[in-house]
């Protein structure tokens, strides 16, 4: 069977309709779909998706030859209903060519209006429509599209302005006029042969002259404007795969420069901006589509309230506004009551918000486009929740109306939208941790906590960050590092606290020792102000106005319908009772990790933790660790308190202990004279601690297998806090987590220490208190041979950051050196440290999940890395049947969102 490339439109009837836009792209489904239902749509015709991975893949001539006969007969269509001709001098049939792709790139591709005129079409539409100003300003916009995109007209540098525009400049000048819809017929006549002499210039060949060789030239290149590069990176941005292709529209033209009772314009259904119900947009009289968008001239207001509100921001007093800008409401009251209509109409016919695009021809009124428009993450919420309460969806599809990434622009404060406008780029990293930032740059931790302590907002600036890092991270408004990803220690910290972060920034040349750092060119010395934007990554020079994020009714209750419908449940990651406190407020139902090396670093408790590290004997290191124990049962008791009623999985120390001493002359020295001890003594206890790859050293379990003791004092601090709440009538839910088990017989060794030391405890208390031991599974072979493990184990919890890194073998610090180029290469789609990989890590999941609940059904089984805060990765553990996901405190609407999702997805 002979395939369909081309469908056709027009005049109430269409061969594609809105569920079609794989194949149509989202335009052409759509303005197929405006024919079905009764609204004015120019006729025209669509070229499908699959023709743009054609001309990829065979080449602009074959494709050119395929499409032949299907393009002449559809024109042939067109011509029927418009009653003219394409080409024809006297009775010119002239098209739009315009891009469409199945997901919504705005601006991304390329467009071409008033094509099928030369020199003497044009004579013959002034002659038709007795209008000669209509007919040679629609030609030199026509030769100027098309010279721009078709022809490569461009600047030759980005100093240089479009060669087009420096000669309608030059023409305006001579005549003493500012704006284009200024200039007479003879100008625009001077215009056309300027900017054809400049294409012969430029390019060495004459402006084409046949229709149909503008046609063709038109279409490849909208096919072209697929692989250029803002729609690669808008692609990039937006997730959209280069295979979906664009699918190519041509229409006839309708005319919104044919004088004053004609007219352009782009309207939105509701507000994109914050939601409100609010009918909003913005016209041109005399113009054509491309005048509103490229802000040549000023355009109205499309509604009476619209224009007033503009008025009030623009100081503009109401009887100037009325007279000199006056909305399209109060101008053209018939056009503006059909177009409310229309709007209306499209509204409830696709029951979301639309964005849409119109002209007004001579007092006739023309759809040219309608989709779902775009919206912030505050719209996005209010819109749903609207829409449900006025019975326009239902439960299930409010929520699946959310991207719940978007949630972020919720929980985070933000930048100023005109601050933001003024401010110098200096450099882009990764976008580690969402929100705005901006303060004084400070490269050490112990400096940025004395300027927090002086008053003094602080970005803390670092190679990269370690745990020692934390008290200069937690005082920070934002952190930016010039090594490490998106599941570096600085951006899971920083999302752990919901701090601002921008990770990976390469440009940055830090010198710590003179206290600079150079980006591109420019010095920023220590105390110089910098802004940060975690949402982007982009890096912005001295200080940029921020807005605390306001949380709204809408978002409340958007979670309790998200609880309504999940199944799986929504723990964090909390290391603080701060983090916990968030995250409870946010809806998280426990903590599903929580870090015991965090709280080392704080005070008095670094040095007893280097004594105990540092010590010869187990005799030494219990002396130093019983003078932790106060302070780390005091932290549990804490974070038990503000996640009362809930479980908490307390992580066993993981970290290598090279990671606790000083490594200074500075510090050792002061840690040789608190311990009584030589400098010397210090520097060979430090290197001894030296590992040649520590991520797979002396950590995790087998830390506590070769050093006991540290495992009892913890033992001790967790249960010893629960039931020190336990008499202050506080209920806790302690799960005690060995890390890094890769053998059974590693988690039994630690299990029988914990439960030997709980017993002990509870016999001097004379009291207890129900507990749980499991363990995170992050080594492949623990996965592999989870039904050993269950046997002992009573939980599972994946440790997806060390298991994503231990399956593929990628060191999850170093991947940025060559992650970049696996993207591009499409070696790799997504970074696998971000969003799970299904193919292996996941089925490593899905089998430990399986063994081990075949050995214990009851076993509770939940995922505690980054990935429990990413949406498509959610939806794995629902599919898997997990029973929680944890993540970061600010990540945890995102996920419930999610999991409600997944559940109505099935």
């Amino acid at each position: 069977m002979e395939i369909k490339r081309v469908y056709t439109f027009g005049n109430g009837k269409a061969e594609g309709r809105a569920d079609m836009r794989n194949l149509l792209g989202g335009k052409g489904a759509n303005l197929a779909e405006m024919n079905l239902i009764g609204v004015p749509v120019p006729p025209g015709f669509t070229i499908t998706t699959d023709v743009c991975n054609e001309y990829y893949k065979i080449g602009k001539e074959k494709v050119v030859e395929l499409l032949q006969d299907e393009v002449k007969n559809a024109v042939a269509y067109v011509e029927s209903l418009m009653h003219s001709k394409f080409g024809d001098v006297e009775n010119p049939l002239l098209v739009s060519v315009r891009s469409g792709a199945r997901a919504s790139m705005p601006g991304m591709m390329d467009t071409i209006l008033n094509l099928g005129l030369n020199d003497e079409v044009v004579e013959g539409l002034a002659r038709k429509t007795d209008n000669p100003r209509f007919a040679w300003d629609s030609y030199r916009r026509f030769v100027q599209m098309y010279g721009d995109v078709v022809l490569g007209m461009k600047p030759e540098n980005k100093e240089d302005i479009d060669p087009f525009e420096e000669i309608i400049e030059e023409v305006k000048k001579a005549k003493g006029v500012t704006l284009d819809n200024e200039l007479g017929v003879e100008d625009l006549k001077e215009l056309v042969a300027k900017f054809k002499a400049a294409v012969k210039k430029q390019t060495g060949c004459d402006f084409p002259t046949s229709a149909y060789e503008q046609l063709w030239g038109a279409i490849c290149s909208v096919f072209d404007s697929w692989m250029n590069e803002r729609a690669i990176l808008y692609r990039k941005m937006e997730g959209i795969p280069a295979e979906w292709g664009t699918a190519v529209n041509v229409q006839a033209m309708v005319f919104g420069n044919m004088g004053e009772t004609s007219a352009t314009g782009v309207c939105f259904s509701r507000d994109a901006a914050n939601g409100e119900d609010l009918f909003n947009g913005e016209y041109l009289i005399n113009a054509q589509g491309e005048d509103v968008v490229a802000g040549i001239r000023t355009p109205q207001q499309i509604t009476k309230i619209g224009s007033q509100r503009w008025a009030e921001l623009a100081g503009v007093p109401e009887v100037l506004r009325a007279a000199e800008y006056p909305s399209m409401e109060e101008a053209m009251p018939k056009i503006y009551k059909e177009l409310d209509a229309i709007q209306t109409k499209l509204e409830d016919h696709y029951r979301d918000m639309q964005d849409m695009e119109f002209t007004v021809q001579d007092g006739k009124l023309w759809f040219l486009q309608t989709r779902n428009g775009k919206r912030t993450g505050a719209a996005m919420v209010k819109i749903a929740m609207d829409l449900l309460r006025q019975g326009m969806i239902d439960e299930k599809t409010a929520l699946k109306r959310i991207d719940a990434n978007k949630l972020d622009e919720l929980l985070h404060p933000v930048f100023d939208k005109e601050a933001l406008k003024k401010a110098k780029v200096l450099t882009r990293g990764l976008p580690a941790s969402p929100g705005a930032a901006t303060g004084q740059i400070v490269f050490f931790a112990d400096d940025a906590a004395k300027w927090h302590e002086e008053g003094h907002k602080i970005v803390l600036v670092r190679i990269e960050t370690s745990p020692e890092d934390l008290a200069g991270m937690a005082v920070a408004e934002g952190i930016l590092t010039a090594r490490g990803g998106m599941t570096s220690h600085a951006a899971v910290v920083a999302r752990g606290m919901g701090k601002c972060c921008v990770s990976g920034a390469g440009a940055l040349n830090i010198d710590y020792k003179n206290r600079t750092v150079e980006i591109d060119g420019t010095i920023l010395k220590e105390g110089d102000y910098i802004s940060i934007n975690g949402t982007t990554g982009e890096v912005y020079k001295d200080e940029v106005r921020t807005q605390a994020a306001e949380l709204l009714d809408d978002f409340a209750e958007l979670m309790k319908l998200a609880d309504k419908y999940t199944r799986l449940k929504v723990r964090t990651n909390a290391d603080t009772p701060h983090d916990a406190e968030v995250a409870r407020n946010f809806g998280a139902v426990g903590i599903g990790l929580c870090r015991t090396e965090h709280m080392f670093f704080e005070g008095d408790k670094i040095k007893a933790m280097r004594e105990m590290i540092l010590s010869e004997n187990a005799e030494g290191r219990k002396k130093a660790l019983a003078k932790i124990l106060p302070y780390q049962q005091a932290d549990f008791k804490g974070i038990f308190k503000a996640m009362a009623g809930y479980p908490v999985t307390v992580r066993l120390l993981d970290p290598p202990l090279h990671e606790f001493v000083p490594h200074d002359p500075k510090g050792q020295k002061e840690l040789a004279d608190a311990m009584g001890v030589s400098v010397e003594y210090i520097q060979q206890r430090v290197d001894a601690l030296h590992e040649q790859n520590p991520m797979l050293g002396h950590r995790g379990c087998r830390l506590g297998n070769t050093y006991p003791e540290i495992t009892q004092m913890q033992t001790r601090a967790i249960l010893g806090a629960a039931l020190e709440l336990k008499k202050e009538g506080i209920s806790t839910y302690p799960e005690i987590m060995v890390p890094l088990t890769g053998i059974l017989y590693e988690f039994k060794e630690q299990e029988e220490v914990i439960r030997a030391e709980a017993e002990a405890l509870f016999a001097e208390q004379g009291d207890k208190i129900d507990f749980k031991v499991g363990t995170m599974i992050e080594v492949p072979r623990a996965a592999l041979t989870a039904n050993k493990i269950a046997s002992k184990a009573e939980f599972f919890s994946f440790g997806t950051n060390d298991l994503t890194q231990m399956t593929f073998g990628y060191s999850r610090d170093d991947i940025a050196s060559f992650l970049p180029i696996y993207l591009e290469k499409k070696i790799l789609k997504v970074d696998p440290f971000q969003v799970l990989d299904q193919n292996g890590v996941g089925q490593l999941i899905r089998m430990a999940t399986e063994k081990g609940r075949a050995v214990r059904p009851e076993l509770k089984c939940g995922i505690c890395g980054e990935h429990g805060g990413e949406p498509s990765s959610v939806k794995f553990c629902h599919q898997v049947g997990l029973d929680y996901v944890s993540c970061s405190p600010f990540r945890v609407p995102i996920a419930r969102i999610a999991a409600a999702q997944a559940a109505i997805e099935g």
